[in-house]
């Protein structure tokens, strides 16, 4: 049997074993890397964390090109398959068909887009607001068209849960489904019972987000196999841990303790730092090719 050789194909070999995939989420090519080489399955590339890194909240200020920008970077760095956030396609149908070949062109395996009016805002803010579901089932039927490669996966988000109720999420994700696509995302159930309901009332593989602070209590990584899950992402674990080991470098660094800002446990060697981002490599390539 041929091995699956694009990430694309991987990750739908992955989803076709029927076990968790888990993928923490990467803003840049440095945190996709560190998650590569942690022995993840796959990455998804935070909409969140990419807002959040330029220093906006996360209510659809960044466009589509910025990240698709970041989406082209993450499937550089790595060779793991990438899920991507694509907000609502930013805009219509006509735009979320040029959001599939654009998020694809940037190596992606697999783009999720919501059912949020544009601009959307956060999945765990209040506030939010829908387009009719028939709207949405269109906008996967025209995304599952756009796709050059039969093997990209389309996921598909409900934020239905905190503005229409439980069941009207449920109706969604199966009508999403029967629209094509392949994989399914609930955002935001608010108690331990409707995450482990979800897997059992939904025709189609469930991606769930565990999002720390927000409005889905977070279940351990063992429950959510056992309840059916395909895929579980991590949003803001990444980003929160390093804005935390910043804030920490930068008190001792105020403080004028340099040595106490060089302490190992708070941060990783320049060795390290190198080794990560392949220059044993590139210095291969130098000695081959520049004389």
């Amino acid at each position: 049997m041929t091995r699956p050789t694009s990430p694309t194909e991987r990750l739908r070999e992955l989803l076709s074993h029927g076990s968790l995939i888990r993928a923490p989420s990467a803003i840049d090519g440095l945190s996709a890397k560190l998650i590569a080489k942690a022995g993840f399955e796959a990455i998804h590339l935070t909409g969140s964390g990419v807002s959040r890194s330029m220093g906006y909240p996360d209510i659809g200020l960044v466009t589509m090109s910025e990240m698709v920008e970041r989406a082209r970077m993450v499937s550089n760095a790595v060779s793991v398959p990438v899920i991507a956030d694509g907000d609502t396609g930013y805009g219509n149908a006509m735009n979320l068909m040029r959001t599939i070949r654009e998020f694809e062109a940037a190596g992606v395996a697999a783009i999720h887009v919501e059912d949020q009016i544009t601009p959307k805002r956060c999945g765990h803010y209040d506030g939010k607001e829908l387009i009719a579901a028939e709207e949405m089932a269109l906008k996967i039927q025209a995304a599952c068209e756009a796709r050059r490669d039969r093997a990209f996966i389309v996921v598909a988000r409900t934020d239905a849960r905190g503005i229409e109720g439980f069941d009207a999420a449920i109706r969604r994700a199966n009508l999403y489904r029967d629209a094509g696509a392949d994989v399914v995302f609930i955002e935001a159930p608010e108690s331990r019972e409707e995450v482990e309901r979800i897997p059992s009332l939904v025709a189609a593989p469930v991606l769930i987000n565990m999002y720390s602070g927000g409005k889905t209590p977070l279940i351990s990584t063992a429950e959510l196999r056992a309840w059916g899950y395909s895929i579980v992402v991590w949003p803001s674990h990444l980003q929160r841990a390093s804005i935390l080991a910043m804030q920490r470098a930068l008190e001792l660094l105020k403080k004028e303790d340099v040595s106490a800002a060089d302490d190992p446990t708070l941060m990783i060697s320049f060795a390290e730092r190198e080794e990560l981002v392949g220059i044993e490599e590139i210095q291969a390539l130098e000695r081959r090719f520049l004389k």
